[in-house]
């Protein structure tokens, strides 16, 4: 139990002394980055889903219309 709370307690100094934080601004800009990504990531994985469930539908409607 001791080694736990020496542990403990070094990790806190570490945080509170030797941690460098990033800026608000840094972190609001980060932010940004990454929602806009994201949503630049949603919209090709939409567009490439709705690409490929359209070409299927196209191969089935083929695929039914020989068997006819």
């Amino acid at each position: 139990m001791n080694g736990l709370i020496k542990y403990l307690k070094g990790a806190i100094e570490e945080f509170k002394d030797h941690v460098e934080w990033p800026k608000w601004s840094d972190l609001q800009s980060s932010t940004t980055v990454v929602a806009i990504t994201s949503i630049i990531l949603a919209i090709f994985c939409f567009g490439v889903d709705w690409t490929f469930a359209k070409a299927l539908q196209n191969i089935y409607s083929i695929l039914v219309g020989l068997k006819s």
